[in-house]
């Protein structure tokens, strides 16, 4: 057998729609509106583009052609030592829809960012199996899920730093992670004919789940955010793969014969802005 693996990556809100104060998420119009500026803390350079004033970093490169790339800090150009400014201005009049819409979305995730950060010398409020849990202090650990919100008192010692406060709760999440996602391992995987070797966590950046060909799945820890059918369509869509390699027509219909809303958990994973833990 091929020494293969397949994963399932961060990619592209139905119903069921989440508890947006969950996840900190606030409900409000963009602020981006028809004059807002998009300035790049390194810009060298500034052009006017349908109505929004963007600084931009320009750069030389020995790349043949103008290239664009908008991330958190705004718009980066490359151009060629050779291309005039002239030339570089209309080529960002060219994309200007593009540019525009992409300094926007990343002006919304920052925001959202912003909103789901974390204070851990107050304790906080954090997304558990898609409902808020209210994390304090106390002398025992102790979880109470008919609290409204449901809360954890996690056992710290009085001057515990925030970094230690986290590490607590990072444990106590991975310690709810891994029997649950067994659990939902051992139900999907007869529905779909096949069996698993062994189930790991993972901290992937950029990755919910994977699987590979010894039979041995890697479901990310941060899963444990999510409403159980959003874990339970990534467990199926990895548990998938030990028969269909690929993302097939198969193997789709193998993943939605077993999970009635496959958009719905892919939009979900998609949109969900999570907490950022060190």
């Amino acid at each position: 057998m091929l020494n293969h693996q397949f994963s399932l990556f961060d990619a592209p809100l139905l119903e069921p729609a989440l508890d947006q104060a969950a996840w900190g998420v606030p409900v409000q119009p963009s602020a981006s509106g028809p004059q807002a500026p998009f300035i790049h803390p390194l810009a060298d350079a500034r052009i006017e583009l349908k109505g929004h004033m963007v600084g931009y970093l320009l750069r030389r490169t020995q790349r043949r052609s103008i290239g664009f790339l908008v991330g958190t800090d705004g718009l980066r150009v490359s151009a060629p030592r050779s291309t005039s400014r002239r030339e570089i201005e209309a080529a960002l009049h060219e994309k200007a829809d593009w540019i525009v819409r992409k300094l926007e979305d990343q002006g919304e995730r920052s925001r959202q960012l912003q909103a789901v950060q974390l204070d851990w010398h107050l304790g906080a409020t954090l997304p558990f199996l898609g409902s808020p849990l209210q994390v304090q202090r106390a002398s025992v650990t102790d979880f109470k899920s008919e609290d409204q919100p449901a809360t954890l008192r996690l056992r710290l010692p009085p001057l515990a730093s925030p970094l230690e406060v986290q590490r607590a709760m990072v444990t106590w999440l991975k310690r709810q992670a891994l029997p649950l996602f067994a659990e939902r391992c051992d139900h999907y995987a007869p529905l779909l004919g096949v069996q698993h070797t062994k189930l790991c966590l993972s901290a992937a950046q950029t990755r919910w789940g994977s699987a590979h060909t010894s039979g041995t799945l890697r479901l990310n820890w941060r899963l444990i955010h999510f409403p159980l059918p959003v874990i339970d369509y990534v467990v199926a869509h990895e548990l998938a793969h030990l028969r269909e390699m690929n993302h097939s027509s198969r193997f789709w219909n193998l993943v939605e014969s077993v999970v009635p809303d496959v958009s719905a958990a892919q939009r979900i994973l998609k949109d969900t802005v999570l907490p950022a833990w060190r």
